[in-house]
C-alpha cells in the first residue's frame, strides 16, 4: 500500500469522459506497481486497472477494456486513470494503491487502507 490522493472525479453524461490522478507522497513511487479500484454503496471494492512499476505493461478488468487507459508519470510520483465513453454503472468512488507486484493488486483485499478516493458519477 502507498498513501496516495486520488482526483478528478466529478459528474458527466453518458459518453462522456474524465481523467483521475493518483498523487503519492513516497519518494520510492517508481518501484511500485500502481492500480485503480472502485466501490459502490453495498458492494465490495473492485480492481479496475494495473500498471507495472516501469509502466510498460497493464491489465484491465473486462467491463472497462478499450474504454479506461491507465497512466503513470514517475517523476511526478503520479498514476492515471483515463476514462472515455463512460457508463451509468462506471458511477463509484475510484481509488488507486500500490503494490510491490502486479499480483498483489488483483485483489483489493489485500490493502488495509486507502485514501480518500473520488467521486465518479455517470448519469444516463
Amino acid at each position: 500500500q502507498v498513501p496516495a490522493v486520488e482526483s478528478g472525479g466529478g459528474l458527466v453524461q453518458a459518453g462522456g469522459s474524465l481523467r483521475l490522478s493518483c498523487v503519492v507522497s513516497l519518494q520510492t513511487f517508481s518501484v511500485y506497481a500502481m492500480g485503480w479500484f472502485r466501490q459502490t454503496p453495498g458492494k465490495e471494492r473492485e480492481f479496475v486497472a494495473a500498471i507495472t512499476s516501469r509502466g510498460d505493461i497493464s491489465y484491465y478488468e473486462d467491463s472497462v477494456k478499450g474504454r479506461f487507459t491507465i497512466s503513470r508519470d514517475n517523476a511526478e510520483k503520479a498514476a492515471y486513470l483515463q476514462m472515455n465513453n463512460l457508463k451509468p454503472e462506471d458511477t463509484a468512488v475510484y481509488y488507486c494503491n500500490g503494490a510491490f507486484d502486479m499480483a498483489t493488486l488483483a485483489s483489493p483485499g489485500n490493502f488495509p487502507s486507502w485514501g480518500p478516493g473520488t467521486q465518479v458519477t455517470v448519469s444516463s
